[in-house]
């Protein structure tokens, strides 16, 4: 079973808002089939009541369809006020409330509740975040291009992403002051008729969170955040040690003295021993005095 994909993905939520279950909550769908459309119908939708955007579905043939969450009252209000702007748009195609789903329907539909994880995927922060949006949607690629340029040239605005939606319908996407964007547009709008045929415009003054981050941005706008350094102890390498090798030493011949032979001197004891062992000489006797007549 192949699965479509939401086009983008909303990087994070309000704190309050990651606190409400999607399992209680009800399902607001809005169809039209043009992305300017589309756009503004879930930025009315956003902000006519208490609902979290989930994002935008793209099924071929232009058809997109817008998808909220929140508590039934707020999810009806959304829809029903999504609803007055597609027709505006004169691109309504159909609108639904679902309260409540089954978890078997949120496991198979890009419908909320396997988003939780997804919504952690940061994509980094946009530098064309916090302006107005300039959309102009065009049937056919040469048309939209042109568009884009004369917008650029006849205003300070930045080209911030393009968007195909099928049916040949793709939508240049401007960033910038409400004056510059709004100047843009109307440029745009009469080079798109003059090279192709133009389908639809939008221009909103102020985005909200949900919406900014449902919006394509091209990678050239984004400042992805750079990762922290991971304090993990590294194994160090040892290496055994290497013997030194020494320098060579000169070998020098040696002299050897014969040794000079010293009279031992005898211990005072050994000398007495000797001198009692030697026998005494015998005592001389004394002549008598003669005296010669």
């Amino acid at each position: 079973m192949s699965q479509t994909p939401l086009s983008r993905i909303p990087t994070s939520l309000p704190k309050q808002r990651q606190r409400l279950k999607y399992q209680d909550t009800a399902l607001g769908m809005v169809s039209t089939r043009s992305f300017p459309a589309i756009v503004g119908t879930a930025d009315m939708m956003v902000k006519s009541a208490d609902v979290i955007l989930v994002g935008y579905e793209k099924i071929g043939a232009g058809y997109c369809t817008a998808i909220v969450r929140g508590r039934y009252p707020d999810v009806r209000l959304a829809v029903e006020e999504g609803a007055k702007t597609a027709e505006q748009f004169g691109q309504l195609i159909s609108k639904s409330t679902i309260a409540r789903p089954m978890p078997n329907l949120e496991v198979i539909f890009p419908l909320g509740s396997r988003l939780v994880e997804l919504c952690n995927q940061q994509r980094g922060y946009s530098r064309l975040s916090n302006r107005a949006i300039g959309l102009l949607e065009t049937r056919g690629f040469p048309a939209m291009v042109g568009g884009a340029d004369a917008m650029l040239k006849s205003a300070d605005v930045q080209l911030a992403a393009y968007e195909t939606i099928g049916d040949g319908l793709c939508t240049a996407i401007v960033r910038g002051t409400v004056a510059n964007v709004a100047v843009a547009i109307e440029a745009g709008m009469h080079e798109a008729e003059r090279i192709g045929e133009l389908h639809a415009v939008m221009v909103i003054p102020r985005l909200l969170e949900d919406l900014e981050n449902v919006l394509p941005v091209a990678s050239y706008w984004l400042d992805e955040a750079e990762p922290l350094p991971v304090l993990v102890s590294s194994p160090v390498e040892t290496q055994a040690a290497k013997p030194i090798a020494l320098p060579a030493l000169e070998k020098v011949p040696v002299e050897i003295e014969e040794p000079i032979e010293e009279p031992i001197e005898r211990h005072e004891d050994e000398a007495i021993e000797e001198l009692i062992a030697e026998p005494l000489p015998a005592p001389q006797q004394e002549m008598p005095d003669f005296e010669l007549d």
